[in-house]
């Protein structure tokens, strides 16, 4: 385990890690030190493991940017942001990045368990794993614009891939909240269920995962996270390249 003293946890048990916003005093509000604490999850994860569940201590996922952290004058608030130089300033914000991007990860699959709110920074995190499962009281929205600023915790691309340059502008440049039957129906849920079946469900999916070779998983996740900037016959050729890897693995001729 490593420990939540800044507000959230990497727990490893076998091929699963669970990564925990705990501070449900705050709706799992998040700081730059959370994203920073989870930027070294990636380090510290077992080499073994294949499934990440990313979820939210009490009745949120995450309310999105602690307001009382980014509002103050010290490290990681605007004010201090602001003061530094254009590029040591983006260089920040690629390290507050880094916290979410690691999801992304090709050889693991990262599941968001969101229940409550998903604000903001929260949404983000949840648009940051491969697979979202909805409990029926998750509201999401993407609320930086009401503080005049853009979403930069790289959930603006994953966004467009799952609902389109309009739907995604629409969402970004309004800041509204989606209730979760919507997220179903614009495809940013992968599951929906009632809240006291959601930790259940997630352990049912994950199992799913871990159901099947590992490889195998990998090359599949591989060919479809790529599958948008390839044309019909660059995807078919990454196809009978990737099937030729497993069926000389699987024949015990793989280098």
């Amino acid at each position: 385990m490593t420990p939540g003293a800044v507000g959230v946890r990497l727990d490893c048990d076998g091929p699963v890690a669970t990564v925990t916003l705990c501070r449900p005093d705050v709706l799992n509000a998040q700081t730059p030190a959370m994203w920073r604490a989870m930027s070294d999850f990636s380090r510290d994860l077992p080499g073994d493991v294949r499934v990440v569940v990313v979820r939210g201590e009490g009745r949120a996922f995450s309310a999105g940017l602690d307001l009382s952290v980014a509002g103050a004058s010290g490290p990681g608030s605007f004010a201090e942001l602001a003061t530094l130089p254009e590029q040591e300033c983006a260089d920040r914000i690629a390290g507050f990045q880094a916290g979410f991007t690691w999801l992304h990860r090709p050889d693991v699959v990262s599941v968001a368990a969101v229940q409550g709110h998903a604000i903001g920074a929260g949404f983000q995190l949840a648009l940051a794993c491969d697979l979202r499962v909805l409990a029926t009281d998750a509201k999401l929205s993407m609320a930086e614009v009401t503080l005049g600023l853009v979403p930069d915790l790289a959930g603006t691309k994953r966004l467009v891939e799952l609902v389109g340059y309009a739907r995604a502008l629409e969402i970004c440049a309004t800041g509204r909240r989606m209730d979760a039957a919507e997220a179903d129906r614009l495809g940013l849920a992968t599951l929906v269920v009632p809240n006291a079946e959601l930790d259940a469900t997630v352990r049912d999916l994950t199992a799913g995962l871990l159901a099947h070779p590992r490889d195998a998983v990998v090359e599949i996740k591989a060919l479809l996270a790529g599958a948008a900037g390839r044309s019909h016959a660059e995807q078919q050729r990454a196809e009978r390249e990737a099937q030729t890897r497993r069926l000389r693995d699987l024949a015990g001729r793989g280098e």
